[in-house]
């Protein structure tokens, strides 16, 4: 890490810390491990501001609505207009700011805003890839736990005669939105770690409707 990225470094990580709320699938882990895969990323793209990444990567989740909530489309405008005004008060440098901004706010899902700029295409793929893997699925269920889902359709599990429903079945969730994320990656690096990293999605639920499929046991 350069002197200007690692004298920033701290102070990002400061701001993201006191912003944090009692979410351990939006912690501080979660955003150093968005920024390693950043980092992993911007080795195909070196034109990239590694600046603007790594603030992006710290500050996304400055507001981090409930997945439930009506407004969570909004959390990524209104995060990045509190880290704008958060890193000039600290003295970032002031061309950053806007691309900055943009990279925060078109990192959502939810939010649906298109990234333009290849650090904001990086931070998209970055978050992305964190819901992807081993542990993008302890994430899922994690996050499903809070909002009092079940873990999967008790009769029909993989959805074969039913409407996939991710916010009553945690399972269901890798059909309705993981599954698709590789294919929406912004880079081709993003893409190549997100299909390998479904597979081990894909393996797990195999795994897991195997098992809870299972005959019981005859007395």
């Amino acid at each position: 890490m350069n002197t200007l990225l690692s004298s920033w470094h701290p102070r990002l990580v400061a701001l993201a810390t006191a912003a944090a709320e009692d979410d351990g699938a939006h912690d501080t882990n979660h955003l150093h491990r968005v920024w390693r895969n950043a980092t992993l990323l911007m080795d195909d793209y070196p034109e990239a501001d590694a600046l603007v990444v790594l603030a992006a990567c710290y500050l996304h989740d400055l507001v981090n609505l409930p997945k439930n909530s009506p407004d969570r489309h909004l959390a990524s405008r209104q995060a990045a207009r509190l880290a704008s005004r958060q890193l000039a008060e600290l003295g970032f440098p002031p061309e950053k700011l806007a691309a900055t901004a943009h990279a925060i706010e078109t990192h959502s899902f939810s939010a649906g805003i298109k990234p333009e700029t290849i650090e904001a295409k990086i931070v998209q793929d970055a978050d992305r890839l964190d819901a992807l893997g081993a542990v993008g699925l302890a994430r899922m269920f994690y996050t499903a736990g809070r909002m009092g889902c079940a873990l999967a359709h008790a009769e029909d599990p993989m959805a074969l005669h039913r409407e996939l429903d991710d916010k009553a079945y945690s399972l269901d969730h890798i059909d309705v939105k993981l599954a698709t994320l590789p294919g929406k990656m912004q880079t081709a690096a993003g893409r190549r770690l997100g299909q390998s990293r479904l597979a081990e999605l894909v393996a797990f639920r195999d795994s897991f409707i195997a098992e809870w499929a299972a005959s019981p046991a005859t007395p």
